[in-house]
């Protein structure tokens, strides 16, 4: 069967050849270069392709430019995956409506890993990101791999988290891999090749653009044995995924919410139509089968991080608790500029995290 040849691009790129007509085409034919050299007749015999189908597979053939594409995506660091690979996510395969090819940059191991999606609002609330860095940190310590989509809020506290505690992440991008969105998670997106991988079904240089985050949703859903939402409103993009999973009959769970807080309203309302309701991580174990492993020791992969006797003690006084700069100063006993100016360095050490307010908590 077809690996990602120019011929199979160059037929994913034609109009009208959506992912079912082009699986029915290959596992008719064999090969991109063996459907090109069909004959018109032939391709009609193929169901959904009729004259007018088999008419644009005849006048889009362009293989020059699927090299190109190719060799582009190559020498950016980026393994093209089809369907037909060995390396191909299993996950993903029952998918109806799957990927027919893949763009990766990273560890292709991490794909076929045991993983859970964490996903929810890109606003959470001070309580949301608690739990989400939580939650998170108690998956990875199972060996779980981290998906999620690299939006703001939910998404990107899971990345984090995930990198930061020595663990695997897969962050699935609407957009092509060399357009990270947003901006601001360039940096999170480079440590993620590092520890997991980002993935794609759009070529490098495809803008963001909003009918792709909902498709996107259905590769993160697919990718999981359960998709968690920690927090999302009404009509959130999070909720999407929870529908895909779903439809591909997968675990679907949520952390209840305050009722007064618009962004538990999503999480609410999937528990009351019969999500799992989520208070600590052996909620989620015990539905993907792993409530009797025991957590493993993993040690932060962060090269170069040294910290002074001042900046333990520090340390020592926070938790998962928010703490205002002001009380910390007062239980250390040092000036809230010098203790302000220790937390900001301890942040960019990947220690502590910092909340709306001047609160902050221990990573």
């Amino acid at each position: 069967m077809e690996s990602a040849t120019p011929e199979l691009i160059s037929l994913w790129n034609t109009p009208g050849i959506g992912p079912q007509r082009l699986r029915s085409l290959i596992e008719r034919f064999g090969s991109g270069r063996a459907v090109y050299a069909a004959s018109t007749r032939q391709l009609c015999e193929v169901e959904g392709i009729d004259q007018a189908t088999a008419a644009k597979i005849k006048a889009n053939r362009d293989l020059e430019g699927a090299t190109r594409e190719l060799e582009r995506t190559r020498k950016a660091g980026v393994t093209v995956l089809s369907l037909w690979d060995a390396a191909y996510p299993e996950m993903l395969r029952p998918l109806y409506d799957l990927p027919v090819i893949l763009f990766v940059q990273g560890d292709l191991e991490a794909l076929s890993a045991r993983a859970v999606a964490v996903v929810g609002t890109r606003v959470p609330s001070e309580y949301g990101q608690i739990v989400a860095r939580k939650l998170t940190r108690e998956l990875v310590q199972r060996g779980l791999v981290i998906v999620s989509g690299l939006a703001r809020g939910i998404d990107t506290i899971a990345h984090h988290e995930a990198v930061t505690q020595g663990g695997r992440t897969v962050a699935v991008l609407g957009s092509g891999l060399d357009q990270i969105y947003p901006g601001e998670n360039r940096r999170l997106a480079r440590m993620i090749t590092e520890h997991g991988a980002l993935i794609s079904e759009y070529l490098l240089g495809t803008q963001p653009d909003a009918p792709h985050f909902p498709r996107r949703n259905r590769i993160i859903a697919g990718l999981a044995a359960a998709t968690l939402v920690v927090e999302a409103g009404e009509g959130s993009g999070a909720l999407i995924t929870a529908d895909d999973a779903l439809e591909y009959n997968r675990e679907v769970m949520a952390v209840p919410g305050n009722i007064t807080n618009p962004r538990a309203y999503g999480c609410n309302h999937l528990i009351q139509q019969g999500a799992k309701l989520v208070q600590r991580v052996e909620d989620i174990l015990v539905e993907i089968g792993m409530a009797e492993e025991p957590p493993q020791s993993r040690q932060l992969e962060l090269p170069g991080v040294g910290i002074s006797a001042d900046e333990e003690k520090l340390l020592g006084v926070l938790s998962q608790e928010p703490r205002h700069v002001d009380e910390i100063a007062q239980v250390l006993g040092r000036p809230v500029s010098t203790v302000l100016a220790q937390l900001l360095e301890l942040e960019l050490k990947s220690l502590v995290n910092q909340l709306p307010g001047k609160k902050f908590v221990r990573a």
